[in-house]
């Protein structure tokens, strides 16, 4: 038996060799799958990110994130349900709803444009009525190539008129709603705030040009870039040696001085600021008026004429007929425009064109017809609660799991490539163009930037380094004052988003 065994044990084992011979490529195979990165997960993703946010949020930062796939996987989320000031995100849900309904806008647009009538009178001159359509548009600047306010001064030239009685601006196709709710008081002087009007030019501000004076110490050289704006200017301002320009103004919201003040130095260009109006069809008028007379008519009076919130749009009068009308504008161009630059003014007047569409031109029945639009589209209003058409108000509220939706709905839809494109992109246009420089996330995310005090935001269409586009929506709210480059932290973490996917 003992010289037995050993046979035994000899041939057993060149059995089994041979057996684990053959499946040695598999168990090879298998070990060589293993060793090769499995794809970056939810909780891989939150390990990268979460130490780039937690100094800010040990500071007091509240943070609401969510990144997910186009098929709606999330792959990170923070606070998404939590309810967060968007800021300028609010023109996400304005302008999709304005994408969803343009071809309705378009032929209210065509409906309503900017008109000049002459209505005659029973003794002297005729009137001549100025009617706005919410041009957003509208310019008098001498480049001016379309929506030009000097056509219809043309027209009034051509008609051989010398003297107009009454020159009357009419902005009552909107109801009288300067500005949003909650705006804050310190932002309506500027261009950021000014006035809505169904009867805007020049994006309703006034240029104040200055320059430096002759030697330090003297007041610079200010001057208003058009005739008359009813503004009075108060200038504090000193011309130094050498430093940065900081010039600075203030205005109290209704009144018309100007104080111009801090310093300018000698070698320094020309500074332009720009300055929100309280009255836009009166200084609309103002202007018509000063080309008007350059061709040689002279105006008697100026008039302005505003309709109430609970009244309907007023008929033109009776005996008025049409001298000349501006071609209807390109909303769409116009939708891309304000996008990129973060124009507030003129997501403004898009939310007050919604309101034509089922209503009459008030802000509640264009806040009405948006979230019928995005209802329509499918999304749910329940993390959605917004107060004007631009995000100016401190009172709108949204979560990042709406935002999300609304990507995720905007992408599905035929216009939606169009809209991502309208977006800015990082590093190239729009208010992305200083951000994400020399990172790779350069070139490959479209999205809306939001600021208001204490609140950034940053939501939109991100292409990873390996081609995936993922959806994201940022919100950081409560941030400190001492907290520096807050957009910096949501930079790394979207380039770390771009990478690690």
């Amino acid at each position: 038996m003992s010289s037995y065994l050993p046979q035994r044990l000899s041939r057993l084992f060149h059995k089994l060799l041979s057996r684990t011979a053959a499946g040695l490529p598999v168990l090879l195979s298998a070990c060589a799958v293993q060793s090769t990165p499995p794809p970056l997960g939810p909780h891989a993703l939150a390990k990268q990110l979460s130490p780039i946010l937690q100094p800010s949020q040990d500071q007091g930062v509240r943070w609401g994130i969510v990144i997910a796939t186009q098929d709606g996987k999330i792959l990170f989320s923070r606070n998404a349900r939590g309810r967060f000031i968007p800021a300028s995100n609010t023109k996400l849900f304005t302008t999709a709803a304005a994408m969803a309904e343009l071809a309705e806008l378009d032929h209210a647009a065509a409906a309503h444009p900017t008109t000049l009538l002459l209505a005659r009178r029973q003794h002297g001159a005729p009137d001549l009525i100025l009617r706005g359509s919410g041009d957003a548009g509208l310019s008098d600047d001498t480049a001016c190539k379309t929506d030009c306010l000097r056509a219809l001064a043309d027209a009034v030239s051509a008609k051989g008129l010398k003297h107009i009685h009454a020159l009357i601006a009419d902005d009552r196709l909107f109801t009288d709603e300067r500005w949003g709710d909650g705006w804050s008081w310190n932002n309506l002087p500027t261009q950021w705030g000014t006035a809505v009007s169904a009867l805007t030019l020049n994006d309703n501000t006034a240029e104040l040009t200055v320059q430096p004076g002759a030697h330090s110490g003297d007041r610079p050289i200010a001057r208003w870039s058009a005739p008359d704006e009813g503004l009075f200017l108060l200038n504090q301002a000193l011309t130094v040696l050498d430093g940065k320009p900081e010039l600075n103004f203030e205005k109290k919201p209704g009144d018309s001085f100007i104080i111009l003040t801090g310093t300018l130095p000698l070698n320094a260009p020309v500074q332009t600021l720009k300055i929100g109006l309280d009255d836009p069809p009166l200084s609309t008028a103002h202007h018509f008026k000063s080309l008007l007379h350059d061709a040689g008519i002279r105006v008697q009076t100026v008039q302005v004429r505003h309709r109430l919130t609970k009244t309907a749009a007023d008929t033109p009068t009776p005996n008025a007929r049409i001298l000349a009308t501006l071609p209807a504008p390109d909303l769409k161009d116009d939708i891309r425009h304000l996008l990129k630059v973060s124009q507030n003014l003129h997501a403004e007047l898009l939310l007050r064109r919604l309101a034509l569409v089922h209503g009459n031109g008030s802000v509640a029945d264009g806040l009405a017809e948006r979230s019928r639009a995005l209802a329509a589209l499918g999304l749910s209003t329940a993390g959605v609660a917004l107060y004007d058409g631009s995000g100016m108000s401190p009172y709108n509220r949204v979560t990042p799991h709406s935002v999300i939706q609304l990507l995720r709905i905007a992408d599905l839809q035929p216009w939606g490539a169009d809209w991502r494109d309208d977006l800015p992109l990082a590093a190239q246009d729009g208010t992305l163009a200083h951000r994400f420089i020399g990172t790779p996330v350069a070139d490959r995310l479209h999205a809306k930037t939001g600021t208001l005090a204490a609140t950034h935001s940053l939501s939109g269409y991100l292409r990873t380094t390996h081609g995936q586009t993922l959806l994201i929506a940022i919100f950081a709210n409560e941030i400190p004052n001492d907290l520096p480059y807050p957009t910096k932290i949501m930079d790394d973490l979207v380039a770390a988003v771009a990478q690690a996917e």
